[in-house]
């Protein structure tokens, strides 16, 4: 015969179990958005989701994969994604120029990535050494639109360089062969060039633009203002857990490539821990020992904007760079 009162104890039973097994259910979903590609530059985000951090602030992520960060602004302005990565130079550009509803929370990197790489045997020691060389870059990377800053600051523009445009896998290639003088690439690709190099009997020399004077944020945590607005306490515990994440994977490379190689298999733990390695270096520096992680300093901040505006021929007048970040998201210093 059925039997009401089993039934009823049986469910009961069962809703006790859910909630004594905590709030997995009642996890508040947070769609993170990546200007780029999944890889080793992009560890903290996966490290939160396989060591559990976000798990632990009650939170469900989501990873969408981007193709740039003005796409990446975009659906962060429209509400598609919630928070994720982004160029701060982009972000300001985008304020400046379409008022978009997005704003930085806190910077991943605080030094621009842009640099020539190029080997020994071409001579090349300085940026000023590149003038009258053959450059090879990408056709949509950032790096091009500093690049007239770059070579101004050390005395001569780009018609003192012969600059070809090139798909990203043709670089290190068209490097190793002598076909170009140097190249244009990010820092976050020191391992992967430097072995190019090293099979073709080469030793590879790394010009960060940083060195020369192109002080600036990069990467920054850019958050929809629908997302900060509407859901508040949902974005200080993700911020929260994305800088213990970050902390994480600096300390513990082996398990941050683990991470990203668990939820991306296409890609291989060795390959992410070099790109990681090299990324690292962009949030773990001077600068962090200096302002902290994280940290968006109000002078660096005018200096990334003075940059950006002049690149991009923007009047400096057209944004204060103070309205396009909010620091109350993060933790509070220990």
């Amino acid at each position: 015969m059925f039997d009401g009162k089993i039934l009823c104890v049986a469910l009961t039973s069962v809703a006790a179990a859910f909630t004594a097994s905590g709030t997995a259910s009642a996890a508040d979903l947070v769609t993170y958005q990546l200007d780029w590609l999944p890889g080793g530059d992009k560890a903290p985000i996966y490290v939160c989701v396989q060591e559990g951090f976000c798990e632990e602030a009650g939170l469900e992520i989501k990873i969408e994969p981007g193709r740039g960060s003005s796409e990446a602004i975009t659906k962060l302005a429209t509400g598609t994604s919630d928070i994720g990565s982004a160029g701060l130079g982009a972000l300001m550009a985008a304020r400046a120029t379409e008022g978009v509803p997005a704003t930085a929370v806190m910077s991943i990197f605080n030094m621009g990535p842009h640099a020539f790489y190029t080997t020994a045997d071409t001579g090349i020691a300085s940026i000023k050494d590149v003038k009258g060389k053959k450059i090879a870059t990408s056709p949509f990377t950032s790096s091009n639109v500093f690049l007239p800053l770059v070579l101004a600051d050390n005395g001569f523009s780009e018609a003192d360089i012969t600059l070809t445009k090139s798909d990203p896998g043709a670089l290190g290639p068209l490097l190793m062969t002598g076909q170009s003088d140097a190249i244009i690439a990010w820092l976050t690709d020191v391992s992967r060039y430097t072995g190019q190099a090293k099979e073709a009997g080469k030793e590879l020399v790394v010009l960060p633009w940083a060195d020369a004077g192109l002080e600036l944020y990069s990467a920054a945590l850019v958050a929809s203002d629908t997302f900060l607005t509407e859901r508040p306490e949902v974005a200080k515990r993700f911020v929260a857990a994305f800088k213990k994440s970050l902390e994480f994977a600096y300390e513990n490379p082996d398990k941050a490539a683990a991470a990203v190689a668990a939820m991306v298999p296409e890609l291989s733990a060795e390959d992410v821990k070099g790109s990681w390695l090299d990324a690292s270096k962009l949030a773990f520096n001077e600068v962090t020992e200096t302002y902290g992680l994280g940290a968006l300093d109000a002078d660096r901040l005018q200096a990334t904007w003075e940059r950006v505006a002049a690149s991009q021929d923007l009047d400096p007048a057209s944004l204060q760079p103070e309205d396009v970040v909010d620091r109350s998201f993060m933790p509070a210093s220990e």
